[in-house]
């Protein structure tokens, strides 16, 4: 029994994107620098009594502060 193959014909069309397009403009986000992010955290320490074991919370915190400024 011979079996037949079918030519697959590609289609020369580009591909409609199923992403939706925006028509709000997007402002690009300003990282806040290593010396922005060093002072608020110090910042918050001072505030927190200067209690140690917490430096990594002050960072993130201060981080976070910042990029959503």
């Amino acid at each position: 029994m011979a079996e037949t193959v079918k030519a697959v014909k590609k289609s020369t069309k580009p591909r409609k994107s199923t992403a939706k397009k925006s028509s709000e403009t997007k402002v690009p986000v300003k990282s806040p620098t290593h010396e922005e992010i060093a002072h608020l955290a110090y910042q918050f320490w001072a505030e927190s009594g200067y209690q140690h074991g917490r430096d990594e919370e002050n960072w993130y915190r201060a981080r976070n502060k910042l990029q959503s400024a």
